[in-house]
């Protein structure tokens, strides 16, 4: 009897662990990214791959940061010939398969910057997902000319 006293209060004694609850969610940031703005620019956009190696599918629900009045999920659609962006609830983050945030795609608006976005310089954005929570990353800005995917990976969890 002592013994199954000892294990019951043992087993009590455990830590919790945030890292085990976040598991099934467990999201992998890799090379956030934004290109330069005109000087006059209002609006902006952030792009970068998200990677669920949690084991279910997980959904990217919002974010946020100070580099702009509103941050936004967006994608584009073709409507009448015409490429439009859409505000979207959500961008869904499958397990086993990479969501990639890319221009011409879906990507986090940054509408009404504070102030232009300037090559070499970062900026934090937090996201916030349905299973894996909150988690801030560091946002890279790129020359104009900047690739759809620049080399280099930056992973933040």
């Amino acid at each position: 009897m002592k013994k199954t006293a000892w294990l019951l209060l043992s087993a009590l004694c455990v830590p919790f662990t945030p890292a085990l609850a976040a598991e099934p969610g467990a999201i992998q940031i890799e090379t956030p990214w934004a290109r330069e703005s005109p000087p006059a620019a209002a609006n902006g956009a952030a792009y970068m791959t998200l990677v669920n190696t949690g084991g279910e599918t997980d959904h990217l629900l919002s974010a946020s940061g100070e580099v702009a009045e509103t941050v936004e999920l967006h994608t584009h659609l073709m409507e009448n010939n015409v490429m439009k962006m859409r505000k979207v609830e959500a961008i869904e983050v499958a397990h086993g398969e990479p969501t990639v945030l890319r221009p011409g795609g879906l990507h986090i608006m940054l509408i009404g910057l504070k102030k232009p976005l300037v090559a070499g310089q970062t900026f934090p954005l937090t996201l916030r997902f349905e299973k894996a929570g909150e988690t801030s990353v560091q946002v890279t800005v790129r020359g104009k000319d900047a690739a759809a995917m620049p080399d280099g990976h930056a992973h933040h969890q």
